[in-house]
């Protein structure tokens, strides 16, 4: 399969553009929508919620990412093969914490280039088609790239921000649960948080944090919506303590 994971939103062209790609090229192959509304022109956060999700995929599934502030600029296309998946899109760091947290990985520059390429849209005209041809298993030559052009070795393993807000109002960190000690207190906006194992479990009104369904920290409000009552968005700064 193929999974979107944009910044584009949930309305306009864009996505549907890319999916009009993805049928023309790869007929057959199911597209997927993981994201649609990716922390907008911020590849760093954007970057810890993919490893987080991107795991939960099957093997062989290509992931087409475009959270790409600096389109048409000098920064490089690339695909990254990490762990039986593959991943396309703007050598930005994006895929920063997909290498890193991967056991084997691979990355390399897109050469390959349509006839017509937007300057501003190369979602649609040059990483749909490279999306649709690795779903099909005709992925033109790679050209190796210099990691020191792609990496982000000053990016932390976890995030102490909040990164996605959903729908609901529940926010989102860069950190992994496992990772934080036994009966850590997550401190956000001046109000300290204690671990809760689902909403349940406190009363309506009140705020905790918990691990979410895909192994990250999570702030919510039974009943209620933590980006209003605290006051987050994505960039908040949280504190471990």
């Amino acid at each position: 399969m193929i999974a979107l994971f944009t910044d584009f939103g949930l309305a306009g062209p864009y996505t549907g553009q890319m999916k009009a790609v993805l049928h023309r090229d790869a007929p057959g192959v199911p597209v997927v929508d993981l994201f649609a509304d990716a922390p907008t022109g911020d590849p760093k956060a954007s970057a810890y919620l993919l490893a987080a999700y991107a795991a939960w995929f099957p093997l062989g599934t290509v992931f087409l990412c475009v959270v790409d502030p600096g389109v048409g600029g000098e920064r490089p296309p690339v695909v990254v093969e990490a762990d039986g998946r593959a991943f396309v899109g703007p050598g930005n760091g994006l895929f920063e914490l997909v290498e890193r947290r991967a056991k084997a990985t691979r990355c390399d520059e897109i050469a390959w280039r349509p006839d017509s390429l937007s300057a501003s849209f190369h979602g649609r005209d040059l990483f749909a088609p490279i999306a649709a041809m690795l779903a099909r298993g005709a992925a033109p030559p790679p050209r190796p790239i210099d990691a020191r052009r792609v990496r982000r070795p000053d990016w932390p393993d976890d995030l102490a921000e909040i990164v996605y807000v959903d729908g609901y109002g529940n926010a989102m960190t860069g950190l992994r649960a496992a990772r934080l000690p036994q009966g850590a207190t997550l401190v956000v906006a001046g109000r300290p948080l204690d671990r809760a194992r689902t909403f349940s479990d406190r009363p309506p009104g009140e705020a905790f944090w918990y691990e979410n369904s895909n192994g990250l920290a999570e702030i919510a409000v039974n009943r209620g919506r933590a980006d209003r009552a605290l006051g987050l968005a994505v960039g908040t700064p949280v504190a471990v303590t």
